[in-house]
Formats: structure tokens, sequence, C-alpha cells
């Protein structure tokens, strides 16, 4: 090669040389970089904004009772109408409970809920407080409670066929799954019932009221029949994740039967016929006896597994979920 040409050469390899080093820099500096969250990871971080006490009186005409959609243990719920005609649901936490709990971390506890975001359960949108009254904003569910549809209305059994109780129990499975196990810090529900399942316009199932229990640590008349013997200890007991997972047992136990749970007597009643396989006489005569019984009798297993054993050799909610999603999934094709 000439001179000439040995030049041109070194020249392209020097170009070369300075073009990969450029590349690599670029690399390297890109690499660095912090990765920019998209809109929706951000929106999931933020926590529920808090509200003027005069916007949600506004909001429900003077907390009209013209708009009282439910009543429970710990408030009075209303429909109410936000800025830009947003429909949501309003809990006025009773005036008693306040004055008891002036030490509750109200706040911080509903903006660590408020965190919570799955298709399963109710979000809370935000909260209010001033002296003497605690306020929560929730999704509007357009429907009634499961324990409405099972026990309050006389058509609503029927209207709850043996397909769309498999699913709902799923669903159930799979918020309360996402409150123990998908929320950091986890979350215990403390009251877990029908009354706190709430189904939409296509009988999804969505639950309610989670982590609010010590707001009413000494009401047991709403608990009763939904915890187990282990509550009532004075050494460990009172809620927790294993105490969710019994009270999700005596769901399933109503959406089998049909019937309420009387002070525990439903899980006396039902677990030997389930033992003994009397399944004709244990499901809801609202209903015809399906076809195939087989997921029927894999949901009275997991009702049984739930509510039999002691906390240690409980089945976690997780376990539970995973095979509750297996039977809708078998049903459903």
């Amino acid at each position: 090669m000439d001179t000439a040409g040995q030049i041109g050469y070194d020249f392209l390899l020097s170009v070369l040389s300075i073009s990969v080093i450029v590349l690599l820099l670029v690399l390297v500096f890109t690499c660095r970089k912090k990765p920019v969250e998209s809109e929706e990871s951000l929106s999931v971080n933020v926590s529920a904004p808090t509200y003027q006490l005069t916007d949600i009186d506004t909001a429900t005409d003077g907390f009209n009772h013209q708009r009282i959609i439910g009543e429970g243990r710990l408030g009075t719920v209303y429909a109410a109408i936000l800025p830009r005609e947003k429909l949501v649901a309003v809990k006025r936490i009773h005036p008693s409970l306040v004055l008891r709990n002036a030490d509750f971390g109200f706040s911080s506890t509903l903006k660590t809920l408020s965190l919570a975001h799955h298709p399963n359960i109710v979000r809370i949108l935000g909260f209010s407080q001033a002296p003497g009254e605690r306020i929560i904003i929730m999704d509007f569910v357009g429907m009634a409670s499961l324990d409405f549809y099972l026990h309050e209305n006389s058509d609503g059994g029927s209207l709850l066929d043996w397909s769309r109780r498999l699913r709902i129990a799923a669903d159930a499975a799979r918020g309360l799954e996402y409150l123990h196990d998908g929320m950091a810090p986890n979350v215990i529900h403390g009251s877990f019932k029908a009354a706190n399942i709430l189904l939409d316009l296509k009988f999804n199932a969505k639950v309610c009221d989670y982590g609010l229990s010590s707001l009413a640590p000494n009401e047991k008349r709403a608990v009763l029949g939904y915890v187990d013997d282990e509550y009532w200890s004075p050494t460990g007991g009172g809620p927790s994740k294993q105490g969710d997972v019994y009270a999700f047992g005596v769901v399933l136990l109503e959406l089998l039967t049909g019937r309420r749970n009387e002070q525990g007597l439903l899980v006396k009643w039902a677990l030997p016929l389930i033992k003994e396989v009397r399944f004709s006489e244990i499901l809801d005569p609202r209903l015809p006896i399906p076809s195939d019984m087989k997921p029927i009798v894999r949901l009275a297993k997991v009702a049984s597994a739930c509510v039999s054993n002691s906390r240690k050799s409980r089945p976690t909610i997780v376990q539970v979920a995973a095979i509750l999603n297996s039977v809708q999934i078998e049903v459903s094709t």
C-alpha cells in the first residue's frame, strides 16, 4: 500500500475508533439514567387527596337522608356527586367511633389504604376530617352487597346462579389476596364478610371496608360468626391474615348454602355435612343442583379447609385464590 493509501486507511480507523468511543459513552450515559416511570405507575404511587368538609357537604346535599345507600358498623354511606359530575360513595364514620378513636391515625391510614388499586377492591378516592368528623370517599359500585342478594332480597338468591357464585368467590379471593400479598405494607381486612363484598352491574365482586377494623375494636356484634376462636384470645388474638381466611371460608359456606351465618352456627351445621358428602342437604334450595358437581365440591373443600383448621394449619389466601381461579377457568371453558 502506498503512503497516501496508508494515511487514508489510518484516518478511517481513527474516525471509526472515535465513533465507537462516542457510541459507548452515549450507551453508558443512557443506561445509568434513572428510568422514567409511566403515568400509570406514578398514579398508583400517589395517595388520595384530602377534601374540605364543605365540599363533601355540598356533594351529599347536606348529608341528605335520601342519598343514603347503606348503613354499617363504621358509618353511613351516601351517594354523592363531586365536581365534574363524578358519582362516588361517601362513608361518614359514626360520631361515637370518631370520639372513641381520637388517637387513631385516620389521615395516615387512609393515605396508605388509598394506594390500593385492584379490580376486585373498592378504591378509596379521598378523605376528609374535621372536629368530630371523619369521611371516606370511595368508588361507587353500581349494585348492592353479596349479603343483600343472598339474604335480604327474596329474588336475589336465584339471580346468583352457580356460575356467578363461583366467579364471586374467585373475585373476592383475588381482592383479599391483593391486600394480604400485593400491598406494601400488607393489609389485614379485619371485618371480611358478605356485607363487605359489593357487586357491580356485571356481578363482579369488589371487597370494601378493608384495613379499618381498628376504628371499631370493641364492636363484637359485627364480627361474631366471622372470626375464629383464636380471635378472642387475650394473647395473639384479634385481626390477622389467618382470621381473614376463616371469614372467607364462612362466606364460601354462605354462597354454597344461601344461609346467613347466625353467630357461627352455619359452620357447625355445614362442616359435618360436607365431610359426609351430603351435598343435597347443603346446597341453596333456591337453585337447581348443578349437573357437574366437581366445581361445587372443590368450593366446599376450600371452605372446609378455611374454617376447620387452626390458624397454623389454615391455607393462605394466596393458596385459596389459586384454587378458586382454576375452578373459575374450568367452569368458563
